[in-house]
């Protein structure tokens, strides 16, 4: 049986990261979170340009991605950095994290008094953090402890015949295993709703999935309507299209191979941890960073992440797999790709090929790290809005 090294966390699902998170509740108190993590080795601040001026559903998500971040197992505890006078609090932000078991501190600009005493109090209480986290040691874990991100940018043709098949091939596996995994990007699976709904584990989930799909869809038609801005209304990129993928149906039915071919358990919503194992989509835009944070912020240990054009981009404290099914695009960006499914193209059995990959998914679960890891690629946080 499979099994990876990993950090066992209070509640939920064990760590395959031991980092300390530094999250501001709101943008304006960025400097200071980026400062704290600056000078302590093992924090990761995560800055955004949300918080405030914001109502309704567009805040309420910005709380779910941001108390979700802060539960991740990656990261054995976490300071939250306020200004005071914000819509969404630093407390909140703070105890919808603590009700997650780990150890959470909480400083507020206005109340210390200025930025360079809320920077000395937050390298104080962020050190301790880390120093706690340094006397656990790894254990074992099986596969039925994972939560696998999946992710699909930078598409070409050979994503749909190798790199996604391959990834589906890891996926049914740890589902199997009695893991999890998510995929996402909904404004992408247009055109394959039918194919998702008929692989439903219920009814209900077949309602949900087709409901899911289908409000993305008339949303982005409302917001391309305008014959001004019809010029701005693909979904397809000039990437995708030199890339031979020409339309979103045609980028959907390739991109759905990734979430292998077992029954769909669920549909979760943004910030939201999958109750149980099993495969689940995720409601949230195709946007990179925004589909990446959202898979974070429901709880994936790790995000594998194809691409036939090639990306380098990563996620701070999240180890984001990079494989491509097209070898000229990793030979050409080898220091950015981790593992090179274009075999499948030249004869390999997608079983062969999607065995390596699950292998260099659990070294990189265990420890080794990640090509965007090494290179301190952290470009995928990005709290979505409506």
């Amino acid at each position: 049986m499979k099994t990876f090294r990993g950090y066992r966390r209070p509640q939920g699902l064990p760590g395959i990261r031991n980092l300390v998170a530094v999250i501001p509740s709101v943008f304006c108190a960025n400097t200071v979170a980026r400062r704290i993590a600056e000078h302590i080795a093992g924090a990761v601040a995560f800055c955004h340009p949300v918080g405030c001026s914001q109502v309704g559903l567009d805040l309420e998500l910005t709380a779910r991605g941001l108390k979700g971040l802060g539960k991740h197992p990656n990261f054995y505890g976490v300071v939250v950095v306020g200004l005071g006078c914000e819509r969404f609090r630093a407390r909140e932000l703070a105890e919808g994290i603590a009700a997650a078991g780990k150890p959470v501190e909480m400083l507020v600009i206005q109340e210390e008094g200025d930025t360079l005493r809320a920077i000395e109090k937050g390298i104080i209480l962020a050190g301790r953090l880390v120093e706690e986290a340094s006397r656990q040691q790894q254990e074992g874990f099986p596969l039925s402890e994972f939560c696998l991100g999946l992710k699909c940018g930078g598409t070409d043709a050979t994503s749909g015949l190798a790199a996604n098949p391959a990834l589906g091939w890891v996926t049914d596996r740890v589902v199997a295993a009695g893991g999890r995994a998510i995929f996402t990007e909904v404004t992408e699976l247009i055109g394959a709703e039918q194919i998702l709904a008929a692989r439903a584990a219920t009814p209900k989930v077949a309602s949900e999935i087709l409901t899911t799909i289908g409000d993305m869809e008339k949303r982005l038609s409302a917001a391309t309507a305008d014959r001004v801005i019809q010029h701005r209304s693909a979904l397809i990129s000039p990437g995708n299209e030199e890339g031979g993928i020409t339309t979103v149906v045609e980028k959907a039915l390739g991109g759905i191979y990734k979430a292998g071919t077992g029954p769909i358990s669920g549909v979760v919503g943004y910030g939201e941890y999958p109750a149980s194992p099993g495969l689940y989509l995720l409601d949230c835009i195709g946007h990179d960073g925004e589909a990446v944070t959202g898979l974070v912020a429901s709880g994936c240990q790790a995000v594998v992440f194809t691409t036939g054009r090639g990306t380098p981009t990563g996620f701070p404290g999240v180890p984001v797999v990079k494989i491509t099914g097209n070898s000229a695009t990793f030979d050409r960006m080898k220091f950015n790709l981790d593992f090179d499914a274009g075999r499948i193209v030249e004869g390999a059995t997608i079983a062969e090929v999607g065995a390596e990959l699950l292998e260099k998914v659990v070294r990189i679960a265990s420890g080794e790290p990640s090509r965007a890891e090494l290179l301190g690629h952290d470009e995928l946080f990005c709290i979505t809005r409506i």
